[in-house]
């Protein structure tokens, strides 16, 4: 993986793909490549590093061609250099191939091919090999009969393009557990891993679902199935534009999305909730649902699953689902759920969470429990991907377009999207009066004006994060709804500063990881006013006891006391329902990160080893 973007018909098509590949640099990568087809050869250039290095060496070697295919790549199999970047060709040099995703068994594949020269040590290329093969063993060589009749030896997950010698204007495109766009517009042909890359030219798209085939060429857009069965996508028009994955005047993409917290929860709260009109019962909505509410009803254990910042958002969502609707709930890291023989039935609800919905060990998680009958709920950010197409339900997070690789705006509408489904759940179960129902939405319509507040203590976290920037080791603890969050925000904190942070249950200190304090040791307490807030101040005079620093996020009610225990307090407004609090003492921790890895001069917006959309298992 990581990005793909091919087109076709266009004189100035290797300029497009460049852009297109700019646009997908969110996404994380360590090297980049493009092809052109001109129908003579097929011309590579292709560099480790960032996209500037490409576009350096294509300066010196400007390619012009009506077609090709480009690719930014995160290293799975084979180091990230030159020759393991993409676009890869074989060797008659008649077949090229990006992919993103994993060839499981690209070694027995290898080996199958013989005594044949490969170029790089990555799995993708003995596509290009397979398929190079096919080829010439055709009377009348046909790109897209090629890529079918090699598409059933392959195992794993895949969206590949290939462009061919023998058709330059044809792109043929493939997805297994991997997502692909194809599009079409003013007799040009478009593919595309995300439509981020596709925006600036259409907003008419159409996602190929698994074991689909597409020929894209500028007359049109052939889709079939792998047998050649004419077959339909999942057609859709994307609804926001580009200006929408802009900086507008920010430094980086994670501060700009920070900043946009209280706009997506907004959105994400929009038209949820009908109020009861004189013989009517107010009524939660969710964005799509395939599911009889009766048997929601029927429903006696949940599942919640989600990998990262999303199983975050998953555990506050179990609070609220165990606290409103009754139903006991297990929160599971999705890419071990299906292989421990988890216990699941039509009575069992799985609830799968993806910023992208196109997390692979989510979606093959969530696909196990449909093949046990279990219904599925998804809580995503992406119309018309994977898992809000195989899903039952949905409940969109409306959080807009997340360039950052760190996760902001999508993991507080995450939070946002669970609780409103413990809430529905709570509805369709009978469990509140419509009373309490109407209430809660109503405190959590008030969330957006609360992080409003939050967000004026940025100039104070700044502070603190020039006090705290080379502390070696950071210990965040939490109970309750703060442990998430503790969670959250050591994950935050590791993954773009790439300093030490871990995250536990603040009862549990005395069990083990108390040990670890000593002077010098900066502690982060999650201690909001609350039924546990007076726990959290005596796990707070444990650490303080034994040298550490201690940074306290308290909130109106619990700040007088902290400040006898606690080296600095941040004062959060008071959180408008307990359960709503996590969506607001997230985000100090986010600006805490933030600001300590710009002081120490880290990339924020793509931080190294770590892709946006997570394909490969």
């Amino acid at each position: 993986m990581c990005g793909i973007i091919g087109i076709t018909g266009r004189d100035d098509a290797i300029d497009g793909i460049v852009a297109g590949l700019k646009r997908l640099e969110y996404r994380g990568y360590d090297s980049a490549g493009v092809v052109a087809n001109d129908g003579r050869d097929l011309r590579v250039v292709k560099r480790a590093g960032k996209l500037e290095q490409l576009t350096g060496a294509l300066a010196g070697q400007p390619l012009a061609s009506r077609a090709g295919i480009g690719h930014t790549r995160w290293a799975t199999h084979g180091a990230p250099t030159d020759r393991n970047a993409h676009p890869h060709v074989e060797p008659a040099g008649r077949v090229a191939v990006v992919h993103n995703g994993i060839i499981e068994n690209y070694q027995s594949l290898k080996a199958g091919l013989g005594d044949v020269r490969f170029a790089s040590d990555t799995d993708s290329e003995v596509v290009a090999h397979l398929v190079g093969r096919e080829l010439e063993t055709m009377d009348a060589p046909d790109l897209f009969d090629a890529v079918r009749r090699v598409l059933p030896q392959l195992r794993g997950a895949y969206s590949l393009c290939f462009t061919a010698l023998d058709d330059p204007e044809t792109i043929v495109v493939a997805k297994y557990e991997a997502p692909l766009i194809v599009a079409h517009a003013d007799g040009v042909g478009y593919c595309a891993s995300d439509v981020t890359a596709l925006i600036a030219y259409t907003r008419d798209v159409a996602a190929l679902r698994d074991g689909q085939v597409a020929r894209i060429s500028p007359d049109g857009i052939e889709v079939t199935d792998a047998e050649g069965a004419l077959a339909e996508p999942h057609r859709y028009t994307v609804n926001w534009d580009l200006d929408a994955a802009e900086k507008q005047g920010y430094d980086h993409f994670m501060l700009k999305e920070i900043f946009e917290q209280p706009q997506a929860v907004l959105d994400t709260l929009l038209d949820r909730y009908t109020a009861p009109e004189p013989g009517s019962s107010p009524r939660l909505h969710l964005d799509e649902l395939r599911i009889d509410e009766l048997d929601l009803a029927r429903i006696d254990k949940v599942f919640v699953l989600a990998c990262g910042t999303s199983l975050h958002a998953g555990m506050v969502g179990k609070l609220a689902i165990e606290h409103w609707a009754g139903i006991p709930v297990d929160v599971e890291v999705a890419s071990e759920f299906r292989y421990r023989d988890p216990i699941v039935d039509p009575h069992t609800l799985v609830i799968a969470i993806s910023q992208s919905g196109e997390t692979v060990d989510t979606i093959a998680a969530a696909s196990h429990a449909r093949d046990q009958r279990a219904p599925v709920l998804a809580i995503c950010n992406v119309v018309g991907s994977t898992l809000a197409r195989e899903a039952d339900g949905v409940l969109y997070t409306h959080a807009g377009p997340e360039v950052a690789v760190a996760s902001t705006k999508a993991f507080t509408t995450q939070i946002v999207g669970s609780l409103l489904i413990g809430l529905y759940l709570a509805q369709v179960r009978g469990r509140m009066y419509a009373t309490e129902t109407a209430d809660i939405i109503a405190r959590l319509q008030q969330i957006p004006t609360a992080l409003e507040r939050v967000l004026e203590l940025d100039g104070e976290i700044r502070e603190l994060a020039e006090r705290y920037k080379d502390t070696d080791y950071t210990m965040f603890i939490g109970r309750h709804a703060g442990l998430p969050i503790a969670m959250e925000g050591a994950l935050k904190l590791k993954e773009i500063s790439y300093l030490h942070a871990e995250a536990f249950p603040a009862g549990e200190m005395k069990h083990g990881p108390i040990a670890l304090i000593e002077p010098g040791s900066l502690v982060v307490a999650l201690a909001s006013a609350g039924h546990v807030f007076a726990k959290m101040v005596s796990n707070i005079q444990e650490v303080r006891a034994r040298g550490a620093s201690v940074l306290a996020l308290g909130t109106d009610g619990s700040t007088a006391e902290l400040k006898e225990h606690a080296d600095h307090v941040l004062t959060l407004p008071e959180a408008p329902h307990e359960l709503a609090g996590p969506v607001l003492s997230v985000v100090p921790l986010q600006l805490v990160s933030y600001h300590v890895a710009t002081l120490r001069g880290e990339d924020v917006d793509q931080p190294r080893n770590l892709a946006k959309t997570v394909t490969v298992e």
